[in-house]
């Protein structure tokens, strides 16, 4: 079996999370979804999933790098040698006796220890972990930034409930502990993974853990003052737009954003005033404008021409 540093192609000194990002590309590259029917592919998948597995192990990552196990996980067979008339010789490639080999095969393969021995393999059934499988989940925004429950409807005719954490970002991937392929002869099974794709909302921007959204205003409102609902990812609130707002004022909501898994602490929302005037003609408002002479008169677009 491969290496499963080249398998992954990373290095031998690679983090947990440069492991898990170089897994999460390969396997979305060779889902046995994306490529139904092509054995090389499912193979692949398999190779990549196994040598995954083996390295996030902290312990069975120690064994492989110190040669105490192949990359399959199994032990490394220890040499065993006997002496004879002619010297030392090894027997049974590399066992000393058919017990020696019968004991390592039992423990290889999950057999029990000591008598019982059926076949020369120690009584032991071959017991393995299921395969990993990857999904990937198409989010709205909002349930993103609030969590929930989504149901995964997989391509086997099963379904997943998928708890979704408050506060999901673009790309996160969840771990579902036993919801992967069942394992072999009692085994346990295999873990899923779901990759989370966020669609865009219509007006909600995020950055980081702050939400964005530009909320129109009249000029009565902006020029005047007024107390106006704008949107959050929780439902309308009342703010206060302050007399004289230009365009471009910003106000910020405080712990209104997204909740940071961290710290559980929340951001913020920063809601943006954009002033639009009124639809159509507006016959008073374009004789007032005819007339009236500004206190401060301006040119807003002095700066540009410089």
């Amino acid at each position: 079996m491969k290496d499963p540093y080249e398998t992954l192609g990373v290095a031998r000194s690679a983090s947990e999370e440069e492991i898990g990002a170089a897994f999460k590309k390969l396997a979305r590259r060779y889902h046995p979804d994306l490529h139904p029917g092509d054995k090389e592919a499912e193979a692949k998948f398999k190779e990549v999933s196994a040598a995954a597995e083996l390295l996030r192990d902290k312990e069975k990552r120690r064994r492989f790098d110190a040669g105490e196990i192949d990359a399959a996980g199994a032990e490394r067979p220890q040499h065993f040698y006997r002496e004879t008339a002619d010297g030392p010789h090894a027997a049974q490639d590399g066992f000393a006796s058919n017990e020696e080999l019968a004991e390592f095969l039992a423990r290889a393969f999950g057999g029990g220890r000591g008598g019982g021995r059926a076949g020369g393999f120690g009584g032991g059934e071959f017991r393995a972990r299921g395969q990993d499988v990857t999904y990937e989940l198409r989010l709205p925004f909002l349930d993103a930034a609030r969590g929930g429950v989504r149901t995964l409807n997989l391509p086997e005719g099963r379904t997943l409930q998928v708890t979704i954490p408050a506060g999901s970002t673009d790309g996160q991937m969840l771990r579902l502990r036993g919801q992967g392929m069942a394992g072999y002869g009692g085994g346990p099974a295999g873990d899923a993974y779901v990759e989370l794709h966020v669609e865009p909302h219509a007006y909600f921007r995020r950055k980081d853990n702050d939400i964005h959204v530009d909320v129109p205003v009249t000029l009565k409102e902006a020029v005047l003052g007024a107390r106006i609902e704008v949107p959050t990812i929780d439902g309308p609130v009342s703010v206060t737009v302050p007399r004289g707002a230009n365009a471009g004022t910003t106000l910020r909501l405080r712990e209104r954003g997204v909740l940071d898994r961290k710290s559980g602490q929340r951001g913020h929302q920063f809601v943006t005033l954009r002033i639009v005037l009124p639809k159509g003609e507006d016959k008073p408002l374009a004789a007032f404008l005819e007339t009236w002479q500004p206190e401060h008169p301006e040119n807003p677009r002095e700066e540009m021409l410089r």
